[in-house]
């Protein structure tokens, strides 16, 4: 199934480009890089600095698709395994 704005929160989000759009934490706020791996809490995002560890609560992704679309996604929709989200229900997707 490919990845689309509908199912991206149950999907995997490794290998998307992503842009952390607001954060608690005003250093992280404008970061871009490539999702490369994933926790339950946490999304490690490969930057032109380095790898970052970002926090989902508090946090407003902004993913790219593989087809160049955007969509900005709240953290917590994220909390969780890739795994188990699967069969979460979501109230907005």
């Amino acid at each position: 199934m490919p990845i689309t704005p509908q199912n991206i929160v149950k999907h995997e989000l490794c290998g998307l480009s992503v842009k952390i759009s607001k954060s608690t934490d005003s250093t992280q706020k404008g970061l871009k890089g490539r999702v490369i791996d994933e926790t339950y809490n946490t999304i490690k995002v490969e930057t032109k600095k380095g790898e970052k560890i970002i926090p989902k609560t508090n946090t407003i992704f902004i993913f790219t698709l593989p087809n160049k679309t955007k969509v900005e996604v709240e953290g917590k929709m994220l909390i969780g395994r890739p795994e188990d989200r699967i069969k979460k229900k979501f109230p907005r997707w």
